[in-house]
C-alpha cells in the first residue's frame, strides 16, 4: 500500500486528514520531546482504531515538526552512543558506498535510521552493541520471487516498515550481497 492509499484510508475511516491528527495529538502532548512514535500508535489504535502501518503513516506527517525540534546530528550521534561506537565509521562507510549508486538521505528516529531515495523508504539500519540491523524494503516485482534466507529473513515482528532484515555482526558483512539487496530496493523505491 502507497503511503498516500494510508492516508486516504485513514480520511475515509475517520474523517480526519493528517492536519487533523497532528492537532489532536498536539493538544495530547504526544508531540513534545521525549515521546515515542509507539505512543503515538498506541493512541491512534485505541482512539481510532488503526492498525500500525496506518499510524506509522500519520507519525510520518508529524515528522517535520519533531525534526524542527531535534537535530538529526543528535539524533544519529545516540545512536552510536557508548558500547554501539565501533558501529559507526560502518555506517558511515555503508551510507558512502550506497551515495555512489544515487542521492540517498537520511531520517533518524530514536531506534533507527531510515534510509530514503527521495520521499521513499529502501531501506533502515538499527544499531545495537553486537551488531547492526539492515532492513530492506522490496517493492512490486522486486519482491516477487524473493525467497527469506539464513541471511536475509522476513522481517515480521521486527519492522513491519521493511520485508527482510540482515543481522550484520562484523564489518566484512557489508558485502557484495548485502549491496546487491539494497540496490534492488533502492532501484524499486
Amino acid at each position: 500500500m502507497s503511503f498516500q492509499a494510508y492516508i486516504d484510508t485513514i480520511k475515509a475511516k475517520t474523517g480526519l486528514d493528517p492536519a487533523d491528527f497532528k492537532k489532536l495529538a498536539h493538544d495530547k502532548g504526544l508531540l513534545a520531546d521525549g515521546v515515542k512514535p509507539a505512543q503515538i500508535v498506541a493512541w491512534l489504535s485505541e482512539d481510532y482504531d488503526l492498525g500500525r502501518g496506518h499510524a506509522m503513516a500519520l507519525v510520518a506527517t508529524f515528522k517535520p515538526e519533531k525534526i524542527a525540534r531535534s537535530n538529526q546530528d543528535d539524533v544519529i550521534a545516540k545512536q552510536f552512543a557508548g558500547a554501539k561506537a565501533h558501529w559507526q565509521p560502518v555506517y558511515e562507510d555503508l551510507l558512502s558506498t550506497l551515495r555512489e549508486t544515487g542521492p540517498v538521505e537520511i531520517a533518524a528516529t530514536h531506534s533507527y535510521i531510515s534510509l530514503l531515495k527521495g520521499a521513499k523508504k529502501f531501506a533502515i539500519v538499527a544499531v545495537t552493541a553486537d551488531r547492526l540491523d539492515v532492513g530492506i524494503k522490496l517493492r512490486g516485482t522486486e519482491l516477487k520471487g524473493t525467497e527469506p534466507t539464513e541471511r536475509f529473513e522476513l522481517s515480521g515482528s521486527w519492522n513491519s516498515m521493511v520485508t527482510h532484515r540482515a543481522r550484520v555482526t562484523a564489518p566484512d558483512q557489508i558485502d557484495g550481497e548485502l549491496l546487491d539487496w539494497l540496490a534492488r530496493a533502492y532501484e524499486a523505491a
